[in-house]
This record gives C-alpha cells, structure tokens and sequence, in this order.
C-alpha cells in the first residue's frame, strides 16, 4: 500500500493530522497527497526548524480554541484541553478509552456520532462490528457522569443508529 492510499483509509477513521515527509518533489505527488487528506507536504532535504515551524502550525489548526472547549451544565463541567471531568466539583477519574468516548461526542456535540465512527476512532477499523465494547464503555461512563444513569441526560442513545452528547 502507498502513502496516498494509508492517508485515504485513515480519513475514514480519524481526523488526526497528517504531515507527509517525502522525497518527491512533483507537485502532482503534493496535489495527490493533500486531496487525499494529508495537512502538510513536506519535501526532502529540509531543515528542522522548518519541520518544527510546520508542525506547531498544524496544532493550531488542529486542536479547538480553549474557550470553546470547556463547557459546563449543571454540575458538569468537561474541559477538553485540561483533559478533566468534574461532577459536583469532583474530579472523575476516566479510563483513555472513556475519556476518548466522551471527548468524541463532546466535540460533535448536538450531533449524532455513529457507532461506527466511533469503533473506529476508539478502538481502530478493524473493531467496527464490536458494538457490545461500545455499549458497555458508554454504561460505564454514565454510572461516572449521570445524575441517574437509567434516565441519561447527556449521553443519549440514537437505537441502532449511535450517540449524542447533549448538554
């Protein structure tokens, strides 16, 4: 498999950033790389604090404003940046697979996010059959979240279809 087709099938699943460090110079192989969903195009030989400058440039591109990324309803409070829950003013310990749950629906929030898309930014394409996983992982972050898990307000099942966070 080439590196164009690896950047197409991990659009698929992810929106992480991509940088593309190659020798070929062409701009067709640049063009290619960039429509297929790469952030940057790099070309060899190039100097480090180029390479430095250009991945600092796609963090600020690719991570949410801080403002945007704390909210709070109730006693709720999730910052994204932080990487922290509070509930009633207590730290909510999470596991990274919980926590990468929430932070998915959190950024979508309002939406609705396939489980699917899920499976797969969670556990990786090869588990998006694996609903069972994502079912027990969302009950377990109720329990933590939830004023009553049985009645969720925020973690919102679509039936057959998947989440959305609420707030």
């Amino acid at each position: 498999m080439d590196g164009i087709e690896v950047i197409r099938r991990m659009r698929t699943w992810t929106q992480l950033p991509v940088i593309v460090l190659s020798a070929r110079h062409g701009s067709p192989d640049k063009v290619e790389a960039l429509d297929a969903g790469a952030d940057d195009y790099i070309t060899k030989p190039f100097g480090l604090d180029e390479l430095l400058a250009r991945l600092r440039a796609v963090e600020r591109r690719s991570w949410p404003v801080r403002e945007a990324a704390a909210i709070k309803k109730g006693d709720l409070e999730i910052d994204l940046m932080a990487a922290t829950v509070l509930r009633a003013g207590q730290r909510i310990r999470l596991t990274p697979r919980e926590w990468r749950i929430l932070q998915l629906l959190v950024e979508n929030r309002g939406s609705l996010v396939s489980q699917q898309r899920i499976l797969n930014e969670v556990w990786g394409p090869a588990y998006e059959k694996e609903t069972h996983y994502l079912r027990i992982f969302v009950s377990q972050l109720r329990r933590k979240l939830e004023e009553d898990p049985a009645k969720p307000r925020h973690l919102v099942t679509e039936p057959g279809m998947g989440y959305r966070f609420e707030m």
